[in-house]
């Protein structure tokens, strides 16, 4: 499945890294939402993606944006994850049906088990506003981010 600017981003409902459940149709009319899937925790470039959005969380923060990272971990790899890099975000674990999640989106690689790297940027009404997505060890820049939120505000 590929989705396209403008359809309706698949629900889901998916463990945090504090075992909380979190619905993506729960911030419907009350904010957007970034989905942010990366392949591994604690993997190298993952790591440094996910530092990057810590860092300057102020990109999100500023137009009240709800950031999920997703990846194929348990919720326990998640909380350590988090624990250790100190993310204040939700680190989503897309862990059972694994790669369920990813699935739904078009990003699960079957040959690897894992998620590819694939942002997606949803607007108050569910509606897909922005995505981008890259090769297979690429990282995303955080200009890409940048662009994809302005989209919210065209």
């Amino acid at each position: 499945m590929t989705l396209i600017i403008g359809d309706a981003a698949p629900d889901f409902t998916l463990v945090n890294q504090f075992g909380e459940s979190v619905t993506l149709s729960d911030f419907a009319g009350k904010k957007p939402v970034v989905l942010v899937f990366y392949p591994l925790s604690f993997s190298g470039v993952c790591t440094g993606e996910l530092c990057e959005l810590r860092d300057n969380f102020s990109v999100f923060d500023r137009d009240n944006v709800e950031l999920l990272a997703i990846s194929v971990d348990s919720k326990y790899v998640q909380k350590a994850f988090a624990d250790q890099e100190g993310y204040k975000f939700s680190v989503l674990a897309d862990f059972w049906p694994h790669g369920a999640v990813a699935k739904q989106y078009g990003v699960f690689l079957d040959e690897a088990g894992i998620s590819n790297r694939a942002t997606f940027v949803i607007d108050k009404d569910g509606v897909l506003a922005a995505k981008f997505v890259t090769a297979p060890g690429q990282a995303r820049s955080l200009q890409e981010y940048q662009r994809a939120l302005d989209s919210l505000n065209a």
